[in-house]
């Protein structure tokens, strides 16, 4: 069993923060947005480190190259999450271990909520643990169906959720910790069966369920780690809380 690997996704445009630089690219505090990411997964025992590029994808690469312990995939057409992993598939082929999965524009992850993943993962075995978290404002947001023993069921995205199912509050982080070799099994058979014609990652959670496979999900992470920087106006929060954090320290 290898060590833990983490995959970052930073292929995406940032047209909502109205700005020519890549979007995990914009600093907090005089650093990246997405090295906060990559601290938090080192932190969490992760030893490797794939970052995933697209939009601007050189000049990514160029401001990321000095973190020795990180490679690169190449999303060259964004067409989704699930794509978006499955480049690493090449890069990761003798991989045989946990593997998080991590938006690169989530600079508030916490060590101990990723940490609380790969335990999760461990322990009970699963080919995927889902991080979640419950909050009042889920609009827009996957939500998470439980069964009446709240064993996981399904993720519902918000279009497609019913009257009932649109009053969960309990969410989809976007942040995962899967065991590496089901995950690229279940990427394979992904479809774009969606508006988007994109091959969306929360379809694999049912895939390896139904290979009679463990999926869980874990009440782990906060909404602040789950909101991923959009706008200007939210890196601006969250400069605020990081800037906090460090006097605070």
């Amino acid at each position: 069993m290898n060590d833990p690997v983490a995959v970052i996704l930073a292929a995406g445009k940032s047209r909502r923060m109205q700005s020519d630089v890549p979007k995990v690219l914009h600093e907090i505090l005089g650093r990246p947005m997405v090295e906060y990411v990559l601290d938090a997964a080192r932190a969490s025992g992760v030893k490797r480190l794939v970052v995933v590029v697209g939009h601007q994808a050189d000049r990514v690469k160029s401001a990321l190259r000095h973190h020795g312990d990180v490679e690169f995939a190449l999303q060259s057409e964004q067409l989704g999450t699930g794509h978006a992993v499955m480049m690493c598939r090449d890069i990761l082929v003798d991989h045989d271990g946990p593997v998080l999965v991590l938006a690169g524009d989530t600079p508030l992850l916490r060590t101990q909520s990723l940490a609380g993943l790969l335990n999760d993962l461990n322990e009970k075995q699963a080919a995927c643990v889902i991080g979640t978290t419950v909050t009042d404002a889920n609009e827009g947001l996957g939500r998470i169906i439980r069964d009446g023993q709240g064993a996981f069921v399904r993720i519902v995205e918000q279009k497609e959720t019913t009257a009932e199912e649109a009053l969960i509050r309990e969410i989809n982080t976007g942040c995962y910790a899967f065991d590496g070799k089901p995950l690229f099994d279940a990427l394979a058979r992904v479809r774009p069966q969606n508006r988007q014609s994109e091959y969306y990652l929360t379809e694999c959670p049912g895939i390896l369920q139904a290979d009679g496979r463990i999926v869980i999900a874990s009440k782990h992470f906060d909404i602040r780690e789950a909101m991923g920087v959009n706008t200007q106006e939210q890196l601006a929060e969250v400069q605020k809380v990081l800037a906090a954090t460090a006097a605070a320290d």
